[in-house]
């Protein structure tokens, strides 16, 4: 006759765990590869525009990229290329829109270009500026850049300054 063999429950095995240190290693290794390499301090390139004395501040964040506008003492410009000129820290007024004077005709039609072309949909479907103006023009004179950057459409405006203490 064939004997019984009493039933016992699968759970009381005595295995130890072992933890697998070397996997977690290369695990964590390719973490800090993946991003230190995806890190970046800032994405945007300015370059100062001669005659130009940005006013400071202190922040600590980075810039978003954007169409670059540079205001100086005596001209507007935008990536380097003069669209209009400023006399005595005003838009000269033959650059005014006779009907609406915080309008800047040729400001205007060169951010249409751009809004029209096709480089650069991410900066254009967002609508971002990056204004570089002297620190030394009057509010007024920002004011009606600002203005006529929105009626472009480009309500998002940031101003570029230096660090300051």
């Amino acid at each position: 006759m064939a004997r019984r063999h009493r039933y016992q429950p699968p759970g009381k095995r005595s295995t130890t765990f072992s933890l697998n240190i070397t996997s977690m290693t290369d695990m964590f290794t390719l973490l800090l590869v993946f991003l230190l390499q995806s890190y970046n301090t800032s994405e945007v390139q300015i370059e100062m525009t001669e005659g130009l004395r940005l006013p400071a501040s202190n922040t600590s964040l980075n810039p978003n990229d954007g169409v670059k506008v540079n205001i100086t003492l005596d001209s507007i410009k935008i990536d380097k290329e003069e669209i209009g000129k400023i006399v005595n820290s005003q838009i000269d007024n033959k650059d005014l829109d006779p009907q609406d004077t915080s309008f800047i005709l040729p400001l205007f039609r060169e951010l249409d270009k751009i809004m029209k072309s096709e480089k650069d949909k991410k900066i254009i479907k967002e609508g971002r500026i990056l204004l570089q103006a002297d620190a030394r023009l009057p509010y007024s004179t920002l004011r009606k850049v600002m203005y006529t950057a929105s009626m472009a459409g480009f309500p998002q405006l940031k101003m570029v300054t230096t660090v300051g203490n």
